[in-house]
């Protein structure tokens, strides 16, 4: 057995990396009958064939996946949103902090396009306050792209954000060889409209990068559902006043007694991290587990 991990997967073929070289394999046959589906992402062993195909004989144990992109064990999320065109939008960025703390990954925050507007400065502190690593960045003179990049080193990351934000700029100033152009596609990272759509780990700043330059916050919002039970669990900021509401069944919007209601009055939680909370929460309080598709 070789041990190696799946950084393409397209057509019924995955593409594993070993210490040595990468082989191109297929899944044993009873993958398919015990409905296991191998993802970019996933540590394997495989089997060589001299005659035959490369087999993987086994996945090791995820970490985490993602239903859109299909991927698994990642270990960072970079959410970026730009100062202006388009504006901060808070709600968006804390859907997706969310989303990554429920799947047990890393969410790290930058800004781009500081050098044309300073409001930057309020929403580096509210989330810096809120526990996450925050990056500002300008697009112009790269400043904070090796911040970004030192952070990628033995990990693997994705980058999310709406169109326009300026992810092509940022991993064209981690990484000049991408050669991006805004609202294209590379050479190196991403896909054309028209093409097979596949994931794929590419080996930037000591580190992989999982596909694209950056999958669609929509993808994220459409196959990933918090049940309201489990939301207070994705606001790390919340956790010292667990158990500390006057009732056990306070759902932490505007009861009284409420632990994290006083913690907003009083500045200790970011009032906007909160309105966020209270319209992710309110979006899903209907929902019952059996609804979900698995």
């Amino acid at each position: 057995m070789i041990q190696g991990k799946i950084i393409k997967g397209i057509g019924g073929f995955y593409y594993v990396e070993t210490a040595e070289t990468v082989y191109e394999c297929k899944p044993r046959g009873n993958f398919r009958k015990q409905n296991i589906v191998p993802l970019v992402g996933d540590d394997v062993e495989i089997s060589l064939g001299e005659n035959a195909e490369n087999r993987i004989e086994n996945i090791l144990q995820r970490k985490n996946t993602l239903v859109r992109p299909p991927l698994a064990n990642l270990d960072q999320l970079f959410i970026v949103s730009s100062t202006v065109e388009p504006a901060v939008n808070t709600f968006i960025i804390d859907r997706m902090i969310a989303i990554a703390e429920y799947k047990n990954i890393e969410p790290v925050i930058v800004f781009t396009k500081i050098d044309l507007d300073d409001s930057y400065i309020e929403y580096k502190k509210i989330y810096e306050a809120s526990g996450f690593k925050t990056i500002v960045c300008c697009n112009k003179d790269g400043r904070g792209a090796e911040q970004v990049r030192e952070l990628l080193k033995g990990k693997i990351s994705a980058f999310t954000g709406n169109t326009g934000v300026g992810k092509s700029s940022l991993l064209n100033a981690i990484d000049a060889d991408l050669a991006l152009k805004t609202g294209e596609t590379s050479k190196r990272l991403g896909r054309g409209k028209h093409t097979t759509r596949h994931c794929e780990l590419y080996k930037v700043g000591g580190g992989y990068v999982a596909d694209t330059p950056g999958f669609s916050s929509l993808d994220l919002e459409r196959c990933e559902t918090i049940l309201k039970d489990e939301l207070f669990d994705c606001f790390r900021e919340f956790e010292p006043y667990f158990g500390k509401c006057k009732f056990s069944t306070c759902a932490h919007i505007n009861e009284k007694g409420c632990a994290v209601c006083e913690a907003v009055k009083d500045g200790r939680v970011q009032k906007s991290r909160h309105d966020s909370y209270v319209q992710l929460y309110n979006e899903v309080k209907d929902i019952k587990e059996w609804e979900i598709k698995k």
